[in-house]
């Protein structure tokens, strides 16, 4: 396996692992997979040229088995803090060590940036692998977002996490 950060050139592949999260996984993510399908090819190469976030991917050979964003602030205020976003392993390659793989990458890059002192995400609260995960590296709850996701009527409770450097 390897992790790499990922350029414009990987739109496509990166717009179907994305377009995959959204349909097996709709409680994970805020974007519904209607909305992101809607988008363009172009849509998802912006994402990935954008100067305040970072994609990387975990190639396992030739397949993008996993993903994860890492964005920054750019109000002054918060720019001591980046953001974890749109973690997301495919079925067949749960539990073997990629998302922490990819978690790692993020992390490490936003240590090396001198700005950067904490490194936030949420998770919803029914997912407790991805919890322990992000413990396991470090990360504290520090929030509880009571019903921050409705899908087709069912809500998801949200937990707030802070890993701070």
């Amino acid at each position: 396996m390897r992790v790499l950060k990922l350029t414009e050139k990987y739109a496509h592949i990166y717009r179907q692992i994305r377009l995959d999260a959204l349909k097996n996984n709709p409680e994970a993510f805020a974007s519904s997979f209607e909305e992101e399908q809607a988008l363009p090819e172009a849509a998802f190469a912006a994402r990935l040229g954008n100067e305040s976030s970072f994609t990387f991917g975990a190639w396992i050979g030739e397949e993008l088995a996993g993903v994860v964003t890492l964005s920054f602030e750019k109000k002054r205020k918060l720019s001591h803090r980046a953001n974890i976003f749109a973690m997301y392993v495919t079925p067949k390659n749960r539990n073997k060590g990629i998302a922490k793989a990819l978690m790692n990458e993020a992390i490490m890059t936003a240590k090396s940036m001198e700005s950067i002192e904490q490194v936030i995400l949420g998770v919803v609260a029914g997912n407790l692998s991805a919890k322990k995960l992000y413990e396991s590296l470090g990360f504290k709850t520090y929030g509880y977002d009571r019903n921050a996701l409705k899908i087709d009527g069912y809500y998801y409770d949200e937990v707030y996490m802070v890993l701070y450097l």
